[in-house]
């Protein structure tokens, strides 16, 4: 009868053992000492050797040579405990056996001396599924148990465990095992099998197993009953629903030219092939969270469990972004799985997580606006230049684009002009009026100019920012002058023509609050980011 890879290869000696070093040097210590307790609690994550530990405990204990910390293997318990069947080495699945009935007819059996061997060793597994009835039935035996008796608790929830029953045993926690560690086992028990599996293979099972190696080698049965004694890392994703990096990079790549096109694209791509969004989800989340790492630490890092090549792929990668937007993308994608999760309609949250991680593309950090005010606010604060080249124009761009500074027409006769004064006295009233007043400082410094039916505006690049071709309707609307077209040049005009002095938005006479909102750093702020001054008070008083 067929063997699965998981138990065929299962350890027999601490020396076989994968990883969790600080639990076998203690267990080993103490069995050299003789000091072995009456009760453990070995607790951690599924396929880190919980229940494997405790039988080749049960082993050392047993062994004909024993106490041992190297058993035989050969002796009658040896091979008995390793098959499953010796008769003083009990194992209860406390799933289905975790009532007072099943621990009271474990107090009963716990008063009978071992049939043959030195120990009778109860190992419980899932013992946190235990009721707190039968715990506190278990409790005083497992305080003071007769001295031929070994209690072992197995849980992955170590949690749950009443500190009544913790307090009375040893505790050891099994650690997930490393990356490489699963790597080399597997890579071991391919020599022995037969089986040709490069690195990306084996990479590609070590993830699926995520740290359990018990999971990772149930891949390998799998992929080997796939694909036969050859496997490639194309086949063993697709029969593990596995996503290469090429296509997580896909990704990263409509986020590198802020193409939401491509975004949308990828969810629709993923919809046609049947994959699961959630699942996809989580893999994008890993996948951002190593690009992170790779740009903190570098290619060689431990702390990405990749094969190399795909370690150097990812520094690759992580070099065309800053930290600070593949940590957004990192937050954004575990938001999107946990909205997953929860959704009537995953495609539609899948699209609205991935266009969000392009808007997020396009931000600039505060520091950076700041500074552009702080030189003279000659340019708007713009996006990143990926975000810019794709990025379609708004709509009036064309009447607000940059153009060489030009004079004032002049060509036309004078009956078709009318004078610079007169409208900017009107525009000015009409922005006053409206609460508009850096539209209204705006026009204050700019030459306006009626050539044809057309109002022409020639503005220092100061006042990009408040003229707005919407904001000119609007005043011009206002006027009465609604269908008036409208040009706006930014360069350098004539010297301001003087205007009334116009008053804060708030009606506010004081001269303190008037100078300050005069100011033209305080200007630029607030037309950079909006807002409303509410109070203003001299620092010097």
């Amino acid at each position: 009868m067929y063997q699965v890879i998981a138990r065929k290869y299962r350890p027999q000696t601490f020396a076989e053992l994968v990883s969790q070093d600080h639990v076998k040097t203690t267990l080993e210590n103490a069995i050299r000492q003789n000091r072995i307790a009456h009760g453990y609690i070995f607790s951690g994550q599924r396929g880190t050797g919980k229940t494997t530990v405790a039988r080749i405990l049960a082993r050392c204990l047993n062994c004909v040579d024993g106490p041992t910390a190297t058993p035989c293997g050969t002796c009658a318990s040896c091979v008995e405990i390793a098959n499953g069947n010796a008769p003083d080495v009990i194992e209860i699945d406390a799933a289905s056996n975790r009532g007072i009935n099943e621990m009271r007819e474990l107090r009963e059996n716990v008063r009978y001396r071992p049939a043959r061997d030195r120990h009778k060793v109860f190992i419980i597994d899932e013992a946190h599924q235990i009721t707190s009835e039968a715990f506190n039935a278990l409790l005083k035996t497992l305080e003071e148990p007769p001295e031929w008796v070994v209690f072992i608790l197995c849980t992955t929830e170590a949690h749950k465990i009443p500190s009544t029953i913790a307090s009375r045993c040893q505790h050891f926690s099994f650690r997930s095992v490393d990356f490489e560690d699963v790597v080399a086992r597997m890579e071991y028990i391919c020599r022995e099998e037969g089986i040709q599996a490069d690195a990306e293979v084996l990479a590609v099972l070590a993830q699926a197993g995520d740290g359990s190696v018990r999971d990772s080698l149930s891949a390998l049965d799998q992929a080997i009953a796939c694909c036969g004694t050859e496997l490639k890392a194309d086949e063993v994703r697709v029969l593990l629903g596995a996503f290469s990096l090429d296509s997580l990079h896909e990704v990263t790549e409509a986020l590198g030219q802020s193409d939401s096109a491509k975004m949308l694209a990828v969810v629709d791509e993923l919809e046609r092939n049947g994959h699961n969004l959630q699942h996809f989800c989580r893999e994008l989340a890993r996948y951002f969270r190593n690009l992170v790492v790779a740009k903190i630490a570098g290619a060689s890092t431990r702390l990405i469990a990749a094969s190399p090549a795909e370690r150097e792929r990812l520094a690759e990668i992580a070099a065309s972004f800053s930290q600070e937007d593949l940590t957004r993308y990192l937050q954004i994608a575990l938001d999107l799985y946990g909205d997953l999760q929860r959704s009537l309609q995953p495609r539609l949250h899948m699209e609205i997580g991935l266009l969000r991680m392009v808007q997020a593309g396009r931000l600039i950090a505060i520091e950076e606006a700041l500074s552009m005010v702080g030189e003279g606010g000659s340019q708007p604060p713009q996006p990143p230049p990926s975000a810019r080249r794709s990025e379609p124009p708004r709509a009036g761009a064309a009447s607000r684009t940059a153009q060489p500074p030009t004079a004032p027409a002049t060509a036309e006769p004078a009956s078709a002009t009318t004078g610079d004064t007169g409208w900017k006295q009107k525009l000015h009233a009409a922005f006053v009026e409206l609460g508009m007043p850096f539209t209204a400082d705006a026009i204050e410094h700019s030459d306006v100019t009626e050539v044809a039916g057309e109002l022409q505006f020639l503005t220092p690049k100061d006042f990009r920012l408040s003229m707005k071709e919407p904001d000119l309707r609007r005043a011009l609307t206002h006027l009465g002058f609604a269908s008036m077209r409208l040009k706006v040049t930014f360069g350098e005009p004539t010297a301001p023509t003087p205007v009334a002095p116009q008053v804060a938005a708030t009606g506010d006479e004081n001269e303190l609050t008037r100078r300050a909102l005069a100011h033209p750093e305080v200007q630029r702020f607030r037309e950079t980011f909006g807002g409303q001054v509410r109070a203003v008070r001299n620092l010097k008083e």
